[in-house]
């Protein structure tokens, strides 16, 4: 796999509109994620893209970047068998005290009306909150 996506970035304090490309690549069974923007270049290797994505996300938050896509997203996570198949590229937006429905899957890199980009601990503890509201 070779994949691309452009991502938005807000944040940042520059004003303008600025854009990451992410570039996916397999290797044997880990995932290598390439982030460019601003002439640098971030990238991790982890088992899955929602994480090496999280991971990334991380660095940028350093900068005030947050990527404007659905991997970034407060209410977006990552689920079990869905990331297994889809090897993190595929995740579901979910809502409290329910679970996730196939008509809530969203490809990570993608952006939509109902994106909410949020810090990555701040995206683990809605997680977190989510997990509680289930029913038992």
């Amino acid at each position: 796999m070779n994949e691309q996506y452009t991502v938005f970035l807000i944040g940042g304090g520059t004003g303008g509109d600025e854009q990451a490309v992410f570039t996916l690549h397999d290797v044997g069974t880990r995932c290598r994620l390439t982030c460019s923007y601003r002439n640098k270049v971030i990238e991790a290797e982890e088992d899955d893209y929602f994480e090496a994505l999280f991971q990334i996300r991380q660095e940028l938050e350093v900068e005030g970047l947050l990527p404007f896509c659905y991997g970034a997203s407060g209410n977006v996570f990552p689920e079990g068998t869905v990331v297994e198949m889809s090897r993190g590229l595929i995740a579901c937006k979910v809502k409290m005290g329910q679970p996730p429905q196939k008509t809530d899957l969203v490809n990570i890199f993608t952006d939509g009306h109902d994106v909410a980009p949020t810090f990555a601990r701040m995206q683990q503890e809605c997680w977190d909150a989510w997990l509680a509201s289930l029913p038992p």
